[in-house]
């Protein structure tokens, strides 16, 4: 156990894929989980897996005021959150040349407007209480860019200097800011993403040096780590997780 019994965390996007192995990490090593999701059903069904120690919020992170919402009612029914987990994302891989502005809007509502919204509305109680752990869910493409996920990348790359930049702001009220890249991933996102390309994963799985793709529990281990005690003096760092796909 990592020492997360008695701290409450929120977990976005967590009905499925990285997100749900992430809130079921975190409820195994002792931690209540706000299971926080845009599509209810999953968020309901990865709370009933977790038990009593979990409630299901439907919550739009492109919408401050739903997140808002979502956070009080989770600190009202959990506790203060100690620990915040950016992971809800969104992406369409296509060239950057056809792609349409109403995909930029959506990418970037997401995938960094959202994560932004969601440390905002945590930030006055942890402040507050002169603690905190927030990890944000990047990905490589934001560290070395990714064909065909032009403006993702961009939100992703947009996701670790804001990490760092708060990283620094809030090392004085004893509050972590962390970030994790995932690699290629076994997700329902990759799967709609490769559109049943049988061939790309298997280039993918040739070009990682531990010859498979990740896993949802490769980053939810990654992931309870930043969020322990055992990360205390750990802050503004950004942590592939990738089968050394990408090393820094």
């Amino acid at each position: 156990m990592r020492g997360l019994e008695g701290k409450v965390a929120f977990v976005t996007g967590a009905g499925r894929g990285i997100g749900r192995a992430i809130a079921l990490r975190l409820a195994e090593e002792g931690a209540s989980v706000a299971v926080a999701d845009l599509d209810d059903a999953t968020a309901r069904s990865t709370a009933a897996e977790i038990g009593a120690r979990a409630i299901a919020l439907r919550v739009d992170v492109t919408d401050s005021a739903s997140v808002r919402a979502a956070v009080a009612e989770a600190e009202q029914r959990l506790g203060p959150i100690d620990i915040l987990v950016n992971n809800a994302g969104w992406d369409k891989a296509e060239p950057f040349v056809q792609s349409t502005e109403a995909t930029w809007d959506k990418v970037l509502a997401i995938n960094l407007r959202g994560p932004i919204a969601c440390t905002r509305a945590v930030l006055d109680g942890m402040i507050a209480r002169g603690r905190g752990k927030i990890v944000s869910i990047s990905s490589d493409a934001g560290r070395v860019g990714s064909s065909g996920e032009a403006v993702y990348s961009g939100a992703k790359a947009g996701i670790i200097g804001f990490s760092k930049t708060l990283a620094r702001e809030l090392a004085r009220y004893h509050i972590n800011v962390n970030v994790v890249c995932p690699g290629p991933t076994n997700t329902p996102l990759f799967q709609e993403v490769a559109g049943g390309n049988t061939k790309l994963a298997d280039a993918l799985k040739r070009a990682i040096p531990f010859g498979r793709l990740g896993e949802p529990e490769d980053l939810a281990a990654a992931v309870a780590f930043l969020a322990s005690e055992d990360a205390d003096f750990i802050t503004g760092q950004t942590l592939s997780v990738s089968g050394g796909l990408t090393m820094a």
